[in-house]
């Protein structure tokens, strides 16, 4: 039976990073994969020259179309809101556009209620409360997910997430073959994303790791750059995270990335963790 398997992110890359295997898996087994953007990821961190001109909410926007071609996805919809920035404050509204931490809790959930009503999505993935790390713009999409699933009815949300004791262990272990950007803070990992007891979903996507390697390398403005912190010996821009991840050699990539975690806040925690996210659905 085909289904509807719309995930929803904060930023261009976002998906790149959490949910690509297994956006890849179910395209692959058949079913329509909807890639929703809450902003244009246009306060993003990138080299200055691609953000110099103010049009780099355009060319991740564009990179998210090439990301989404890689893993087999049916459509992508931004819902017009723009990117919020990670600094101490959020950055001043752009002209005729709201950052996204700013726009009404109903208004956004309505934009996406309506893509999930059109597409009468079995699954919704979305992020747990704290934004996975805490960035303000993955708060709200937890936020508004929520409140739309319930406009639109959607059975299922689940909240893209990590163990934590997986992930430490993997930085660990990537640590010792690679150097880390100087953005890159390991510990903060410590204290992010989900207690492995509370996973309800753990899904192999082994089989798609060759997409999954090709939709990060999509964001190709996300891959360096992006301030003095970043700028290493002679003056030229480093790896930032996603560009780090790329250089991992292919078979401890695929140990690192071949598996993708959710959470069904519906569901106690310590139960069955099922493999597919479709599993169970009337």
């Amino acid at each position: 039976m085909s289904r509807t398997l719309v995930a929803f992110h904060a930023h261009p890359d976002d998906e790149a990073l959490l949910t690509a295997g297994t956006m890849a898996r179910a395209a692959a087994e058949g079913h329509r994969v909807v890639l929703v953007l809450a902003t244009d990821g246009g306060a993003g961190l990138a080299a200055e020259e691609l953000r110099r001109d103010g049009s780099l909410g355009t060319r991740r926007l564009a990179e998210a179309e090439r990301s989404a071609s890689a893993l087999g996805v049916a459509r992508v919809e931004w819902l017009g809101y723009a990117d919020s920035g990670s600094g101490p404050e959020p950055e001043p509204d752009a002209p005729g556009v709201a950052r996204f931490c700013r726009a009404p809790l109903e208004e956004a959930a309505e934009r996406l209620a309506a893509v999930l009503t059109t597409e009468r999505a079995d699954v919704l993935l979305s992020y747990d409360a704290n934004g996975g790390y805490g960035h303000r713009d993955h708060r709200r999409v937890h936020e508004v997910a929520a409140r739309a699933a319930e406009i639109a009815g959607t059975p299922r949300v689940l909240e893209a997430t990590v163990p934590r004791d997986t992930i430490v262990r993997a930085i660990r272990l990537v640590g010792r073959v690679y150097r880390f950007p100087a953005e890159f803070d390991p510990s903060s990992f410590e204290r992010a994303f989900t207690a492995r007891a509370d996973i309800t979903h753990r899904v192999d996507v082994r089989r798609y790791v060759r997409a999954k390697r090709a939709s990060m390398r999509a964001h190709a403005s996300q891959a360096t750059g992006g301030g003095a912190a970043e700028v290493g010996a002679g003056g030229q821009t480093g790896d930032r995270t996603l560009g780090a991840f790329l250089r991992i050699p292919r078979p401890l990539y695929d140990l690192v990335f071949g598996r993708e975690w959710f959470r069904d806040p519906s569901r106690p925690a310590g139960g069955h963790v099922a493999t597919d996210v479709f599993e169970g659905l009337p």
